[in-house]
């Protein structure tokens, strides 16, 4: 008996649901993939369009029909990808010889025909969309992305002919020729099948890509998911900035809603089906209440979510080793349903090699001029002479090392995508084209800057700069960078708990693959200032503000937000709870606000509610702030926010930590006035420790213990109050030393006491890091852990093990 995988070799048309993962050979790796989650998650809630596909069969018998074999072989004896001019007058011909050849009448009649069994089941004329499916595509070490040809809203038998004919001919773009020479594919041995598959409405609605591994650092327990209105063609090429939402998978898959992050794309354009004239589709404005709006809702967010967990645990399982998913998503406008439309691996972080780590620096100098920014892609430096291209057909114009500068890219631009130093466009997010080609071909990009190609000069030096967190910059001129290479297979785990402080979420994903124990110290001040902006008190007070500027700049940057307060919730909550999914589940303490008034009052409004103090440093900062009348409202919100992460997050690995609390009573009205807020101490395995920095902590350690779970020394202000010097005087900074013996006796006796009750005690100051000394004195005290900042954690590690090994 003739095996069913010989029988559906013979056919020159299969369903979907009659395809599984292991037909990739008989049609190809898109069509496979989709038969695979029509079979095998359809059945478990995942949403997938119904549809057919014609096979590699199919497509043999066609060349083979049209005598073709011979004269493309022919045509392509004297292929020279890297010559432009030659590429394209290849693609061209072969292309030609393919739409101009007529199907074998079987193979006609077979697609008439399903495509009719499809208008008996959606009605008459239905629409569909027309995609091609290499047998050599979307493999997990080859993307194949958008090499070929791909057409929505086709209707008629007519049309479907007609649409698969060009995809067979797309099998020959530029753009794929290209990418099969540099991946070593033999062209004729690759063959086409073409899905015709029901449309989703998304011009009705949304659309857009999803990650189930973090596109930039390879980060695998977060979703990054994109979203724009319209067909998703808009946010596969670039041509629109999309949102974007990061979701935390762990606690996803606990019934947690963990959506880390969410910003908010121009979604400028939004494709539609054209009703009039040739073309199938058209791209409308869209308006601009809806530009400033997210495009889908929180719950669409976790639903399509979960469905890339499900997808991604569905294809690891079935390969046997842990398999990322890129993944096209649509949510259909009549039915309001949401659909997956394609599944593939993602091809650049699942085969990076994980155990060495590069460290982009770049050496900026203070006159370095920022010509432009945008979405930073690839953790990188690139610099050369910029090529500004507009059109695809100059691109001829490009030479070897060049930064291309362009509007967007489609794979019609890779021929010399890959000869660029960088690649910088004016649309775009970090699912587009641009990105996903830049981070296969190992290059730094920055998408959606608006104005590079107006700001950038043919011929004029450039760097590139992904470096710097998720805004990337384009400066002008080449400024020097180094870069360091972490081996992190044979990095010790010493005794002590080698922490980090981190207070940037842009970097948490990133710097947690280096070694550590969790993060000592979030400081909450890096996103209050970076990210919020805003003093919590004049968005309680918005709608009575007397600073018209201030109030102007407020409600710009809250323009989404009727209720001003939740502003403030909303961005802690998603700044705190990224830096605590990156770490999950190690501990993460976070301290509450320690800005000095000083400091407040330069935050957007915050002048209008901060006194005038001649010494901020030793003022009203810290816990004293907390339960004061004027200030109180404001640590309410910073209390819902990490209520928000530790509760409808689930990150219950996050540690509250108090500063500059003065006394243990005063560390009692905080508890108290935390509990009013929901964070209960012991509840829900709630710790909250104590910034231990002041005198007062040292020498009533014992009595803070009753109060609090545990210490973080604060080298810093605790030398500071010690020798009686202010730390931002550069009159005494000379006397400001962690190694004064008299620090070291507070340091000593605070370890003591903390250990004698049971409590545990870190340090989170710069000194271990500055002075091998003092790290040697800590480890001899018997510290529980030493918190540093990322770039010395590696080094530290190392000396700190080899310190235990000599005590």
């Amino acid at each position: 008996m003739i095996s069913t995988t010989v029988e559906k070799a013979q056919d020159l048309v299969l369903w979907l649901d009659q395809i599984r993962l292991g037909d990739v050979p008989i049609v190809g790796g898109k069509n496979a993939s989709l038969g695979e989650m029509i079979q095998q998650l359809v059945p478990k809630g995942i949403n997938v369009p119904s549809g057919f596909a014609t096979t590699a069969h199919a497509y043999r018998q066609f060349i083979q029909f049209n005598e073709l074999d011979e004269k493309l072989r022919s045509l392509f004896a004297d292929l020279d990808v890297t010559n432009v001019p030659n590429l394209q007058e290849r693609g061209r011909q072969a292309r030609s010889l393919i739409l101009h050849a007529p199907f074998p009448p079987e193979l006609e009649v077979a697609i008439r025909d399903a495509y009719r069994e499809m208008c008996n089941r959606y009605g008459a004329d239905t629409d569909v969309a027309v995609r091609s499916s290499a047998t050599a595509e979307d493999l997990p070490d080859a993307s194949f992305a958008g090499q070929q040809e791909t057409y929505l809203n086709v209707h008629s038998e007519s049309e479907v002919i007609e649409s698969c004919k060009k995809c067979f001919a797309s099998l020959f773009t530029d753009r794929a020729i290209s990418y099969r020479q540099t991946k070593g594919f033999d062209h004729f041995e690759v063959a086409l099948s073409v899905c015709v598959q029901k449309m989703v409405r998304s011009d009705l609605a949304t659309s857009g890509v999803m990650f189930s591994i973090d596109t930039e650092t390879g980060f695998k327990n977060a979703v990054l998911v994109t979203a724009a209105y319209g067909l998703g063609e808009n946010v596969v090429q670039g041509t629109v900035n999309p949102d974007e939402y990061r979701v935390f998978k762990p606690t996803l898959k606990t019934g947690h809603q963990p959506i880390l992050s969410k910003r908010m794309g121009s979604k400028a354009l939004r494709m539609v089906y054209n009703t009039g004239g040739t073309k199938l589709v058209k791209n409308i404005q869209v308006p601009r209440w809806e530009r400033n709006r997210y495009a889908i809702s929180d719950f669409d967010v976790l639903q399509l979510a979960q469905w890339a967990c499900d997808i991604e645990d569905h294809y690891s399982e079935l390969r046997g080793v842990y398999s990322p998913m890129d993944i096209e998503w649509a949510k259909d406008g009549q039915s309001g349903e949401l659909f997956i439309v394609q599944a593939r691996p993602e091809t650049v972080q699942s085969q990076r090699q994980g155990n060495v780590l590069k460290t982009y620096q770049l050496e900026k100098t203070a006159d370095a001029q920022v010509l432009t920014r945008g979405r930073a892609v690839g953790a990188m430096v690139g610099s050369g002479n910029a090529c500004v291209i507009l059109d695809v057909d100059d691109i001829e114009q490009f030479q070897p090392g060049e930064v291309l500068v362009t509007v967007k890219t489609d794979p019609d631009w890779e021929p010399i995508m890959k000869q660029a130093a960088a690649i910088v466009t004016d649309q775009g997010g970090r699912t587009c084209h641009a990105a996903i080609i830049a981070r296969e071909l190992g290059i730094p990009a920055i998408v959606g800057c608006g104005d590079a190609t107006a700001v950038i000069h043919t011929e004029q030096a450039i760097t590139v700069s992904c470096a710097e967190g998720e805004e990337g910059q384009v400066y002008e001129g080449e400024l020097p960078f180094t870069v360091e290479e972490t081996t992190l297979d044979d990095c010790p785990t010493p005794r002590t708990q080698i922490m980090m402080n981190v207070g940037n979420p842009e970097i948490a994903f990133s710097v947690s693959a280096l070694p550590n124990a969790g993060v000592g110290l979030a400081r909450m001040e890096f996103i209050i200032a970076n990210h919020i902006k805003v003093h919590p008190m004049a968005l309680i007070n918005f709608e009575v503000l007397t600073d018209s500027s201030a109030k102007r700049k407020i409600a710009r940057l809250t323009e989404q937000y009727d209720d001003k307060p939740q502003y403030f919730v909303d961005k802690l909550a998603q700044g705190i709870g990224t830096i605590a999914a990156a770490f999950y589940p190690k501990p993460v303490i976070v301290r509450m606000s320690d800005f000095k008034s000083n400091e407040y009052a330069h935050l957007l409004g915050g002048a209008a509610f901060e006194p005038d103090e001649e010494n901020p440093m030793i003022g009203w900062r810290g816990a004293s702030r907390y339960y004061d009348d004027r200030y109180r409202e404001g640590f309410a919100l910073e209390c819902q926010a990490l209520k928000r992460v530790r509760e409808d997050m689930g990150l219950t690995n996050v540690i509250l930590m108090i500063p500059f609390c003065r006394t243990p009573d005063e560390g009692r009205r905080v508890i108290a006035e935390m509990a009013q807020h929901g964070l209960v101490q012991g509840e829900n395995e709630l710790q909250i420790y104590v910034m231990c920095e002041l005198p007062s902590n040292v020498m009533m350690a014992e009595e803070f213990a009753e109060v609090f779970d545990g210490f973080s020394i604060g080298s810093n202000d605790l030398t500071q109050l010690t020798l009686g010097l202010d730390r931002d005087s550069a009159l005494v900074a000379h006397l400001f030393d962690e190694r004064n013996h008299a620090v070291q006796r507070m340091v000593a006796k605070a370890i003591a006491t903390a250990k004698a009750k049971g409590r545990k005690i870190g340090i989170c100051g710069q000194a271990p890091s500055d002075y091998p000394e003092f790290a040697r004195f800590l480890v001899e005290q018997g510290i529980d852990s030493i918190s540093l900042n990322p770039d010395v954690v590696v080094k530290t590690t190392l000396a700190i093990a080899e310190l235990e090994q000599s005590l």
